[in-house]
């Protein structure tokens, strides 16, 4: 069963475009690692500190795996090293979901 994983992050409205940087770097990185990425949302209109992203996996194991390639990936290194020192992202949380099928 493919599971999606959404990414909803508070970012610091005044470093938008350091975010919108980070999540352009996810879109060659994620997938180079295994994930599906179905894409990385910014605020255009209403609340300006509340951005999404959504990546899917064939199952957790694949997640884990994913994640296991993330860390070891020089890019996605530096992009985590590159979200730390500029600090724009203030919390993320992270939930599962699932499709609905018939």
């Amino acid at each position: 069963m493919t599971v999606t994983c959404a990414i909803r992050y508070v970012i610091d409205p005044f470093k938008c475009q350091a975010f919108e940087t980070y999540a352009k770097n996810w879109l060659t990185i994620i997938p180079a690692c295994g994930g599906d990425l179905l894409g990385y949302f910014m605020p255009h209109e209403g609340t300006n500190n509340i951005a999404h992203a959504l990546i899917s996996f064939e199952s957790l194991a694949a997640y884990e795996a994913y994640r296991a390639r993330l860390r070891t990936d020089p890019a996605g290194r530096a992009n985590f090293e590159f979200a730390e020192r500029e600090r724009f992202i203030l919390s993320e949380e992270r939930t599962w979901l699932r499709p609905v099928t018939n």
